[in-house]
């Protein structure tokens, strides 16, 4: 009767996609990334956003979703790389993914010839972007819509594999962004280091190597507790990382 009711309520799962590291993953992502901008970044970055920290602009990519006009950055969001692959290797998506439109942001920026509106909107899709590229499921295998058709009972709820590394092990804490913040951070200046000589290809590969951990999940796919003992510290590692990269790159171009 369990099975046959677990059947039931992953049927009934809708299977809208999930999207980034949910608003308060993308906020201490922000959050971490304005306590490392160097000066001059920070006054150019609050005088391009119009007094907006990092954190609220990481979320602005989400909430355009409901714009149409902002339909062809809906493929922005994820890579596909299949187990085994390279990124170089693939067939990339016509319409543009998650690495390939993130070095272009960055190129764009670096480049300083956008007008004022472009740069503005072009920081906020790079605050966005490179959480997302830290989120092991944003970077796919190409067989299950990284993790939104991998339906799981979340704590007793349906859901879905990609929903809860977006958001359901880090809503389960409780927490603020700002108190997660300083849960996850600060990093040791060693870690920043040997994280800031990483390529945003290597950001994909880091979120590949995961994968055994992602998908380790028991066989009627109900997680809670002990899922969370084992991997939120990836969590917390992924959020780190990608705020002190974020700083890293902003620094570069505007400091």
């Amino acid at each position: 009767m369990h099975k046959i009711l677990l059947t039931l309520l992953l049927a009934c799962l809708t299977a809208t996609p999930a999207w980034g590291w949910g608003q308060t993953g993308h906020r201490v992502i922000g959050y971490i990334a304005q306590q490392y901008l160097n000066a001059e970044a920070e006054a150019r970055l609050r005088s391009l956003l119009n007094g907006h920290s990092l954190a609220e602009a990481s979320t602005w990519m989400d909430e355009i979703r409901s714009d149409d006009a902002y339909d062809y950055t809906s493929t922005w969001h994820w890579v596909t790389i299949p187990t085994g692959m390279t990124y170089a290797a693939t067939d990339k998506n016509p319409s543009g993914d998650l690495l390939g439109k993130t070095k272009e942001i960055i190129g764009a920026l670096k480049a300083d010839t956008l007008s004022t509106e472009m740069q503005r909107r072009y920081v906020r899709f790079l605050v966005h972007m490179v959480g997302d590229m830290h989120q092991p499921l944003h970077v796919g295998t190409g067989d299950d819509r990284g993790g939104n058709d991998f339906t799981v009972l979340w704590f007793g709820e349906p859901s879905n594999l990609h929903r809860v590394w977006d958001s359901g092990m880090i809503n389960q804490k409780g927490l603020s962004f700002t108190e997660l913040a300083r849960f996850v951070g600060p990093a040791a200046a060693e870690r920043k280091q040997s994280w800031r000589t990483a390529s945003v290809e290597q950001w994909a590969q880091e979120s590949m190597s995961y994968r055994e951990a992602v998908y380790a999940v028991p066989q009627d796919r109900e997680l809670s507790y002990r899922y969370m003992y084992k991997n939120f510290d990836t969590v917390k590692e992924r959020l780190l990382q990608a705020g002190v990269r974020l700083a890293d790159v902003l620094n570069e171009i505007y400091g």
